[in-house]
């Protein structure tokens, strides 16, 4: 049988087919926000299934149980008796506003140096292609895998992952029964450096509706005599935390919060952070954050509140002196272990009726949640992946933290009762989400490679 560097000069020689591939996926704009995409997020659909056939796996579109995008479903089952791995990614991207701030078509992908700079490129076309194009690697070099691999990648986790959280629990762990799950849609810790990620925070998102008259009346006649729902608005948002310590200010909203462990604070202090890199990357006069702990402490591992969008009254050029009938919020919360995002959902809703002022009338609705995972960082499956990340980069992998979520982890966790693995290759400053996200080809093709290591350290093991 071949050897795994057989395997990998295979990957070698092929790099700049691998690269070009990526680069058709990554054309197709498949933004599932935008029902105006809809024939482009099937279009990705069916291309990303074309290169499964073409690995020489058995696939189909699983249609989604609420009506949404269909998943994209592959597998290779030849060795009976064997573990199964089960790959994982999202094959669905983000709008691409403010469009003026790209420097070239967004859909369009372009080289600028190393990087690969598209929408999509990290976040996850990109990086959960490895997966597909690894095995497919392997099974044209040997003819075989060492065990049995099935894939399921989405179209809807940019927009809610309403389809997948129902699919995976109605399978109950049926057709996906599986020995590990494998994700690739974080980041290494720096270029060259690869990480683990054991923690995801979870998610509450909140939605506040402020109504006040029945139209927007003359800031002079009526000032005074009405409650403006934007002043409403501003006088309960500010009340959510403190300005001094960060802290949210929401009763029992950390009452659940699991503490972070000495070991923990000791191994995120240990590794190599730029603060005021950090900082001036982001072109800010500080940062600010709750009192008591670190930049990482903070963003990896304790809950955070922002708002994330305000609307209500004049928005043009000049000036419109208008009492505005109604404002709004949107507003996130990330959470940690322990806290339950229902909970927590609960207790935000009471707390803004409760501060919100007289005269204006309040709803809050909770638009989606997901729960905080964190991951066992011991196992044989954890052991073969560190070992092919350490193989491939040369360094051994700093177990790491995330302030993101990506919900169907703890689901697949939950249901499925197995490791999930999240073995990330983009970087820090990959821009997903932002305009001129970008894939670093280098970590493209040791992606591949080291999803190709993992496979067969994982049959050893």
């Amino acid at each position: 049988m071949a050897s795994t560097q057989d395997v990998l000069d295979r990957i070698d020689r092929n790099r700049e087919q691998h690269l070009d591939e990526l680069r058709e996926y990554l054309r197709i704009p498949s933004i599932s926000t935008d029902p105006e995409y809809e024939g482009e997020v099937m279009a990705a659909a069916e291309f990303l299934r074309g290169k499964m056939d073409d690995a020489g796996l058995d696939t189909e579109l699983v249609a989604s149980p609420t009506g949404g995008y269909p998943m994209v479903y592959g597998e290779w089952t030849g060795a009976p008796g064997k573990p199964t791995v089960l790959f994982y990614g999202h094959y669905d991207v983000q709008p691409v506003d403010p469009l003026d701030e790209w420097r070239n078509d967004p859909f369009e992908p372009t080289l600028e140096g190393d990087d690969l700079v598209a929408r999509g490129a990290t976040d996850d076309k990109g990086q959960s292609f490895t997966h597909v194009k690894a095995v497919a690697e392997v099974l044209a070099e040997r003819g075989e895998l060492p065990f049995n691999v099935k894939f399921l990648v989405e179209g809807e986790e940019e927009s809610g992952g309403e389809s997948i959280e129902a699919y995976v629990r109605q399978d109950g762990g049926d057709k996906l029964a599986c020995d590990c799950v494998v994700v690739s849609d974080t980041s290494m810790y720096a270029p060259g450096q690869p990480a683990m990620l054991y923690g995801l925070k979870g998610l509450v998102y909140m939605e506040i509706r402020v109504q006040g008259p029945n139209r927007d009346l003359h800031s002079g006649t009526y000032g005074g005599a009405v409650r403006n729902p934007a002043n409403a608005l501003a006088h309960i948002l500010a009340a959510l935390r403190d300005p001094d310590t960060g802290r949210v200010q929401i009763p029992g909203f950390y009452d659940a919060v699991e503490p972070l462990e000495e070991w923990e604070r000791d191994a995120f202090g240990a590794l190599p952070f730029d603060e005021d890199g950090y900082r001036d990357d982001l072109d800010v006069p500080a940062l600010h954050g709750e009192e008591g702990y670190s930049t990482r402490e903070r963003t990896w591992a304790r809950p955070t509140l922002d708002v994330n969008g305000i609307w209500g009254g004049y928005q043009g050029a000049g000036a419109k002196t208008v009492l505005p009938a109604k404002a709004g919020a949107k507003v996130s919360m990330r959470l940690v272990p322990n806290q339950d995002p229902q909970d927590v959902a609960r207790r935000f809703t009471e707390y803004v009726h409760q501060v919100a002022p007289s005269g204006v009338r309040v709803e809050v609705e909770t638009v989606h949640h997901a729960v905080p995972t964190r991951i066992p960082t011991e196992g044989e499956a954890m052991t073969a992946a560190t070992d092919a990340m350490e193989a491939e980069w040369g360094n051994e992998p700093v177990m790491i933290r995330e302030g993101g979520s990506i919900p169907i982890v703890a689901t697949f966790a939950d249901v499925l009762s197995v490791p999930v693995l999240m073995m990330g290759f983009g970087l820090p400053d990959d821009r997903l989400h932002s305009p001129n996200e970008k894939f670093n080809v280098q970590n493209y093709h040791g992606g591949i490679r080291t999803v190709a290591r993992f496979l067969d350290r994982l049959a050893a093991s």
